[in-house]
């Protein structure tokens, strides 16, 4: 059994990139009570138990069952590629109420809902929707400032990697191979149709409205699709390199003669540039300043050693063919996203 999402010409040209703040925030709230999605993540996992205030979560955790209906007024799709995180947290506040009953009553009391909310809360949240929806705003930004904020620009730079390298596929083998290679129960029929494998049945016209695709660590080992009115039909995928995330992957070093030939420092910005980066993440990685990270490229850039490509207002960087050869090193392939089930 699969989910297909119908496709048309009008959506293949509205397909985009964009990364979420607010649903990296949302998601990391319920990796915390889904030991499925705790793999990866035990070393952030660890620094927080601590602090777990499970009381407090509970409104949140609530509308997140592990099988059922999430609501989606807790993450609209983001407009721009760009997303802040006030901004979200803005739209969610002027979702309808009746949009915020409707949902909320289907997450709590559906059918899909596997088992049942403790009533006492579900009571709260259904009683008062305008305030129910104040607290979840209130309690999402919270969860923002406790469990994101702090890693954000590491959390930002696997988002923002993930899409460079995606854009990049998209450039050198084209839709289909970007699509399927996001996740392996994803699969395209030439009938326009994108398959997801699934425990039911159903079928989405994309209707115009095109496909925003969204890379997630926390997300992992799921795919999930939003494709309900009012929203933009969205996938949300694993991020490439989530195994790292929170482990300090060692650089390759650079050769001793590439040392000699270009300088150390020059030597290990090339050695280090195995996969797309950007000026801010090198030099976070490598705990350089970002000034001598950018004079170093730009003199690798200038003699054919790096390319370099734009992706929204990031420019990435990465060993050219000559580059490669020189360090020794391949260049890393994109990692193929985790089975489901892993």
């Amino acid at each position: 059994m699969a989910v297909q999402l119908l496709v048309e010409t009008a959506d293949l040209l509205k397909c985009r990139f964009a990364r979420s703040p607010l649903w990296e925030t949302v998601a990391a709230v319920r990796t915390l009570a889904d030991p499925r999605r705790q793999t990866y993540h035990q070393p952030w996992l660890r620094r927080l138990r601590p602090e777990l205030d499970e009381e407090q979560l509970a409104p949140l955790l609530a509308l997140l069952p592990h099988a059922g209906y999430t609501p989606d007024f807790l993450t609209p799709p983001p407009d721009g590629p760009l997303a802040e995180i006030e901004d979200e947290l803005a739209r969610v506040a002027r979702t309808p109420l009746t949009h915020v009953r409707r949902e909320l009553h289907r997450c709590l009391h559906g059918p899909e809902r596997a088992t049942p909310p403790l009533p006492d809360v579900a009571e709260r949240l259904l009683a008062d929707p305008a305030r129910t929806l104040d607290g979840l705003v209130t309690l999402i930004r919270s969860c923002w400032n406790w469990l994101i904020a702090p890693q954000w620009p590491q959390l930002r730079d696997l988002l923002d990697a993930d899409i460079a390298v995606r854009s990049r596929q998209l450039a050198e083998g084209g839709l289909l191979r970007t699509l399927t290679d996001l996740h392996p129960t994803l699969t395209w029929h030439e009938l326009g149709a994108l398959h997801i494998a699934a425990p039911h049945r159903a079928r989405h016209p994309l209707g115009g409205q095109g496909l925003l695709l969204l890379p997630s660590a926390f997300v992992w080992p799921a795919l999930t699709v939003v494709v309900e009115a009012p929203w933009q039909p969205t996938l949300i995928y694993p991020a490439r390199g989530i195994g790292d995330l929170w482990h300090a992957a060692p650089h390759p070093p650079a050769p001793r003669s590439l040392q000699r030939l270009i300088g150390r420092t020059r030597a290990t910005v090339l050695t280090s540039l195995h996969q797309p980066a950007s000026t801010s993440s090198l030099a976070r990685d490598l705990g350089l300043s970002p000034a001598t990270v950018s004079e170093h490229l730009t003199a690798l850039h200038d003699a054919d050693l790096v390319t370099r490509y734009r992706v929204g207002r990031t420019v990435y960087y990465v060993a050219s063919a000559l580059g490669t050869a020189l360090t020794g090193h391949p260049p890393t392939p994109p990692a193929p996203p985790p089975d489901q089930h892993g």
